[in-house]
């Protein structure tokens, strides 16, 4: 219902009945009807309406529904747009009737990448890999750049024909392109030299794959067994068996089951194998215990440069940054994949200029750079707010043909965004193109929040309608934005969708709808939107307590402080300023006191500047001369001028001339 509405906001007046009635049909579950209804309707409708229903064609395999529908958007949307098209060749695809998907690609106006690699991807899965050769082919002449959705149909094209001489010229293209240590990729080359019983190849670009997956392991040893070689099948099928057991053992940072696992590496004589250390090493990073991670590293056995690099990461991902450096340093060889896991260190831990004189000590190397390190370096652009290298960068990617690639396109995308150039991130977005996905939409949409144009941020998500489903993260911006321009009407449609489309509402969500409500002056629902999640996470404790304290419910921040403690969740320099806030206002100045003794005493919070004016101010404001007097001149540190000024003020008002003469003296006056 939430999309049926947001479908509806996108029509014109005109068509707004139809539609209203298509949704209809289609919640009772009759497409026909819903196409046939739309057929006979001489006008055009909403984007985002036609979308859902090539959509719908494609899963019901309705070919009869899909012809109608594509014949009344070309008869009415003039021009039709190109994303539909290539729904519309997609699901003739899938329906099987490849004969009309070529028809209509033929046709087409204007073609994008997204129109080449729907029909590509049509041909490859529908039987007629020769065809699908010959249309990369036409694609790569006709000056259209193939993403790694092209070069996915297209290899799987190459692997049913044998075609390994073209193989070899698309394996020197990714290299070229840069995404050359994509998993599914490299896989597919993989099965490719297998397949053509080239089993160097086959086992070198295996081993090239940073984190090969089931389907990776799998295609290796098909082919090894294929080939006779068993001996080699064994071993690679225990190395699968135990790399992932620890892969999964990271995940879920399972240290004594990890432990366990390495106890049956080693008693059957596998941690010598190079696969199996680096997942040991990872494992146990992952899991915090590098002193056991670096006990492996130091056994004696020969050192590859994946063991290197596997312990500078885990160094560098659990914030010791200074050793994995040093660590780095002596290294007996680097690559890129190298220098990229200590530059994610510094970026992962907000080291901005330590990770800038990084960028230049690469940069000075002559690497060969891939598209993770400029994921990293526009990262440290946004951190730094530096556009101009990030203005560079930029132009490093679209001459060396990596801005197809769309996690570069997403990062340009958020690091102009953050940087404030939200025009040049408006191009970025738009020249994306099909690579844009749900993480491009959420960067575009929190740029323009963090600008406080909200009301652009709602235009934008009845847009990402059209391409694509929120996630909990859009659904967060949007409350957020909501919130800025105290849009509860709209909120309250959020949280409805949220609920009838089955979200859980993780830490994230809830903190941005309990903020929504609180600013929009609807306390009772973020206390009962809150009370309901039962959280345990801090931050969204210091949202509804610092929202009571904006609406005067200075008991109910409280309350909430001791139900906190009850949950067991342990408070922070916010939450006990939220408490002395709501002490000021309340007038409970002795609870207050006691709040501030606790801070240190019980919880081991060390006092902050904030914490200290505002017990300066409690007592200030009740009148409590003596407790303040006492205060102010056993504070640690010399008081600041608007602490003396607060405190001369409160003197004059209750007569407190030897306080005043104090204060007075302190200011020099």
């Amino acid at each position: 219902m939430g999309v049926n509405r947001l479908i509806l906001c996108s029509s014109n007046a005109k068509a707004k009945v139809v539609t209203r009635r298509i949704l209809a049909y289609l919640d009772d579950g009759s497409l026909r009807k819903a196409i046939n209804t739309l057929f006979y309707s001489p006008f055009q409708f909403s984007f985002s309406l036609y979308a859902r229903l090539f959509q719908l064609c494609s899963a019901n395999l309705a070919i009869v529904e899909a012809r109608k529908l594509e014949s009344h958007l070309i008869s009415f949307c003039d021009p039709p747009p190109t994303f539909l098209l290539n729904r519309a060749i997609e699901t003739f695809a899938k329906c099987g009737c490849l004969r009309d998907a070529r028809q209509l690609f033929d046709e087409m106006p204007h073609k994008d990448g997204g129109s080449w690699n729907a029909i590509i991807t049509a041909h490859a899965q529908g039987g007629s890999p020769d065809k699908a050769l010959h249309l990369f082919l036409d694609m790569t002449r006709s000056g259209v750049r193939p993403t790694e959705v092209t070069f996915a149909s297209i290899l799987r094209s190459c692997a049913d024909d044998f075609a390994l001489f073209l193989s070899c010229q698309i394996h020197a293209l990714l290299v070229k392109y840069g995404v050359d240590e994509n998993v599914i990729l490299a896989t597919c080359l993989v099965d490719i030299y297998g397949k053509c019983h080239i089993m160097s190849e086959a086992r070198r670009m295996f081993d090239e794959i940073n984190n090969p997956n089931v389907v990776s392991w799998n295609v290796i040893v098909r082919r090894y067994l294929e080939m006779g070689d068993e001996t080699e099948a064994d071993f690679l099928c225990w190395s699968y068996t135990f790399s992932n057991a620890l892969v999964a053992c990271s995940r879920t940072c399972a240290l004594k089951e990890g432990i366990q696992i390495h106890g049956g590496v080693v008693k059957i004589g596998y941690e010598e194998d190079e696969v199996v250390s680096s997942s040991l090493i990872d494992m146990y990073a992952k899991c915090c215990d590098l002193d056991s991670a670096s006990k492996i590293f130091d056994l004696p056995i020969s050192k590859d440069l994946i063991s290197w690099t596997s312990m500078v990461s885990a160094y560098a991902i659990c914030g010791r940054t200074k050793e994995a450096r040093e660590l780095f340093n002596k290294m007996p060889e680097q690559n890129i994949v190298s220098w990229n896991a200590l530059l994610t260190g510094y970026t992962r831990f907000y080291q901005w200029e330590d990770a800038l004189n990084f960028i230049f000590l690469l940069l000075e190397k002559k690497c060969e750079l891939d598209y993770v390190t400029l994921v990293l370096i526009l990262n440290v652009c946004s951190g730094l707010s530096n556009v101009e290298l990030g203005k560079q960068v930029h132009g490093y990617a679209y001459r060396h043909g990596l801005c197809s690639n769309m996690f570069v396109g997403n990062a340009l995308l958020d690091m102009y965004g953050k940087c404030g150039f939200l025009r040049m991130s408006d191009i970025c977005f738009y020249q994306m193109s099909d690579l844009r996905n749900r993480e491009s939409w959420n960067s575009l949409m929190t740029s323009y929040a963090c600008h406080y144009l909200s009301e652009e941020v709602m235009t934008i998500f009845m847009e990402m309608q059209q391409e694509t489903t929120p996630s909990k993260h859009t659904l967060a911006i949007l409350l957020a934005a909501c919130a800025d321009i105290f849009a509860v009407k709209h909120g309250k449609a959020i949280h409805g969708f949220i609920i009838r489309n089955g979200y859980v509402m993780d830490v994230v969500v809830l903190g941005a709808m309990v903020d929504m409500y609180s600013k929009c002056r609807i306390l009772d629902y973020a206390l009962k939107v809150f009370k309901e999640a039962s959280p345990g996470d801090v931050i969204l404790w210091n949202t509804i307590m610092l929202g009571c304290c904006h609406h005067g419910m200075w008991t109910e921040v409280l309350k909430l402080f001791e139900l906190m403690k009850k949950e067991g969740v342990e408070p922070d320099h916010v939450t006990f300023l939220a408490v002395l806030k709501a002490c000021i206002s309340g007038g409970y100045v002795e609870q207050g006191r006691e709040h501030f003794d606790l801070m240190s005493s019980e919880y081991c919070v060390m006092a902050q500047l904030e914490h200290y004016e505002c017990m300066i101010e409690l007592y200030c404001r009740h009148g409590v001369m003596d407790g303040l007097e006492e205060f102010v001149k056993t504070l640690p540190f010399d008081p600041t001028i608007p602490m003396l000024m607060r405190v001369l003020d409160v003197c004059r008002e209750y007569g407190n001339s030897r306080l005043g003469k104090w204060a007075a003296g302190r200011l020099n006056l």
